[in-house]
């Protein structure tokens, strides 16, 4: 998960702890979109564990309207 807050930082020009916040924001509201082995599989792959990009997006088929579209 700090890649990605760094990344969120780089561009945003955004402080780091500011960054985080952010991250944290948009992560939690994502998984409470996500159905739960989805948003488990998300919360797994930016902890650096198993179940990678590839797993997820694997999972992800199928959402439809998860996130409202």
């Amino acid at each position: 998960m700090q890649e990605l807050i760094d990344q969120v930082a780089q561009r945003t020009g955004l402080a780091p702890d500011k960054a985080k916040l952010a991250v944290e924001t948009v992560l939690d509201f994502a998984k409470s979109r996500l159905p739960t082995p989805i948003a488990t599989q998300l919360e797994s792959a930016l902890a650096g564990g198993g179940g990678g990009a590839g797993d997820l997006a694997g999972a992800a088929k199928g959402l439809g309207g998860a996130f409202g579209k």
